[in-house]
């Protein structure tokens, strides 16, 4: 039961994006269809729906700087204007993204977001080349930016417990935050305990139900990025928040469709994505101002105390829920620095003048 609640959540989400996906789909060339229909198998709505974002970008980029289009709509584009791109063509569009301006508002891009849209254009050039319905594929000739990695942001032991003694009796809130606190302080604190004590992404957060959460075994069933559910395990900490919360929410009335969410708003509908982003904002603000901590950062402070507690990066990857162990290899390499540098004095090749003694 819980796993098909949890789905019920998710598809929610899907048809949403399939929704608007169907929408973008009307504001770009007709050739599109056949692709987004030859991916769906192998992508989620979310990753489709960001591709459709940004191959519009590069069609009207295309109307923008090519003479002969710029009178056609978008829609009309066809097949022909694909096999007439070039490598220089690309490469133009990947300068073009550094700076553009639409509808009177100013676009940027750095290396991440030119990678993200390269490779929004290498899939659909790789999709009709594969079905033979282009001769080449120019975007394998252009490489993705090089990207340089982000120092990851995380918080210290210290941190931790000064964010959660903040959310428990918040005495750095405004005097309006504080009217907030006192309805959700419960509801709060079992969120954030929960975060930093499993490391769940916060979509997956935002989806649990009450049916996917067992004290018997200390375990929560998540829906995981990629469509698969899982079993995320939490100790004696995390029990407490949240069976202290949920003693509560059995008082709490649900809006209509929403009886099952574990987490819910002052609405009493499922707690969103963005709610949580602003709270957790909220809370660490009044902590650090050094460091701008999201619930991602939440992640990545629990995957470093989990992989600084046990040296194995492939536990922090299955508990983490990343498919390939170089994702986590890469997000906790700083710490297998520290961890190598300590070997320096872990072995003695002479014994102490005081051993000898």
């Amino acid at each position: 039961m819980a796993s098909q609640r949890t789905e019920k959540y998710s598809q929610e989400q899907d048809i949403k994006n399939t929704a608007k996906m169907r929408e973008i789909l009307g504001t770009l060339p007709p050739f599109c269809r056949q692709y987004f229909r030859g991916i769906e198998n192998t992508t989620s709505a979310r990753t489709r729906l960001g591709y459709a974002y940004d191959l519009r970008i590069f069609f009207e980029f295309l109307g923008s700087v090519n003479p002969a289009l710029r009178d056609v709509p978008v829609q009309k584009f066809t097949m022909e204007i694909l096999r007439s791109i070039g490598k220089e063509d690309v490469e133009e569009y990947m300068e073009y993204l550094s700076y553009y301006t639409k509808d009177g508002k100013t676009y940027t891009n750095d290396e991440r977001g030119k990678a993200r849209k390269l490779s929004a254009l290498r899939s659909l050039f790789r999709y009709f080349y594969q079905s033979e319905l282009l001769d080449r594929d120019v975007t394998a000739l252009v490489p993705l930016p090089k990207r340089h990695e982000k120092p990851i942001i995380r918080l210290d032991g210290e941190e931790v417990g000064q964010l959660l003694e903040q959310v428990d009796d918040g005495t750095m809130l405004s005097k309006k935050e504080l009217s907030f606190h006192k309805k959700t302080r419960v509801r709060d604190v079992a969120m954030l305990t929960l975060l930093l004590g499993t490391g769940i992404r916060v979509s997956e957060c935002v989806g649990l139900d009450l049916q996917d959460v067992n004290f018997r075994e200390n375990g929560i069933r998540v829906h995981r990025k990629g469509g698969y559910d899982a079993i995320v395990y939490f100790g004696d900490e995390v029990s407490e928040a949240l069976q202290a919360y949920m003693k509560e929410r059995e008082h709490v009335i649900p809006q209509s469709g929403h009886e099952n969410a574990l987490f819910l708003s002052i609405q009493n509908r499922r707690i969103t994505v963005r709610a949580v982003e602003n709270l957790v904002k909220k809370y660490a603000s009044k902590v650090t101002t050094l460091k701008t901590i999201t619930p991602h950062k939440l992640r990545s402070t629990y995957g470093t105390s989990l992989y600084r507690a046990t040296g194995d990066i492939y536990l922090v990857a299955s508990v983490l829920g990343h498919k390939d162990v170089n994702t986590t290899r890469k997000h906790y390499a700083a710490i297998d620095e520290d961890r190598r540098k300590s070997a320096a004095d872990a072995v003695l090749l002479r014994e102490q003048e005081d051993e000898k003694n």
